[in-house]
């Protein structure tokens, strides 16, 4: 090609009304890129402000029906509005939620280390003994304890032993117990 240009340049990446990149991209369940003209899954809003406890039951919504990923963007929302002492516990939950497509997209390496990761911010919540949100609805100590032993089960028997409706995680209590 002459003048060394390329005919197959790729579109601009999108941007927000402040210049900051953007993936307009349709998202399938796990969250992964489809084509520009596919249908995909509903997406967030990523200005979504929720009260904590409607927080924790979309996210658990969103795992319960297979949607992680959705769940980890609502999660993230949540981190970033929260005030300065909760941040560590909403990155947490994110990240457990993020553990939780990378397993169900067969990444059994980002999937232990999510896990872990979360498991490790949000049992250091519990250790605090402060409560987010109606203290009822978090375990924190259950929640680390669960994705802790998801991850250690994943690395040990790896990822093809854990049928799939076992990747999962409860981040609220039982509104029973």
């Amino acid at each position: 090609m002459a003048g060394g240009q390329r005919r197959d340049r790729p579109e601009p990446r999108e941007r927000d009304a402040a210049g900051r990149p953007r993936n307009a991209r349709p998202r399938d369940a796990l969250g992964r890129p489809l084509a520009r003209t596919a249908i995909g899954e509903p997406v967030t809003d990523e200005n979504l402000r929720l009260a904590p406890r409607e927080a924790l039951l979309l996210a658990q919504e969103l795992i319960d029906s297979g949607r992680p990923f959705h769940a980890h963007e609502v999660l993230e929302a949540t981190w970033k509005a929260a005030p300065a002492a909760e941040r560590g516990l909403w990155k947490g939950l994110a990240q457990l939620a993020v553990g939780l497509t990378h397993a169900r997209r067969a990444n059994a390496v980002g999937a232990v280390a999510l896990l872990r990761r979360g498991g490790d911010a949000v049992g250091a919540f519990a250790a605090t003994g402060d409560a987010i949100g109606p203290a009822s609805l978090i375990d924190a100590a259950g929640i680390s304890d669960a994705a802790r032993m998801l991850a250690d089960r994943i690395e040990h028997d790896g990822l093809g032993s854990v049928p799939s409706h076992e990747i999962t995680l409860r981040l609220t209590r039982s509104q029973h117990s």
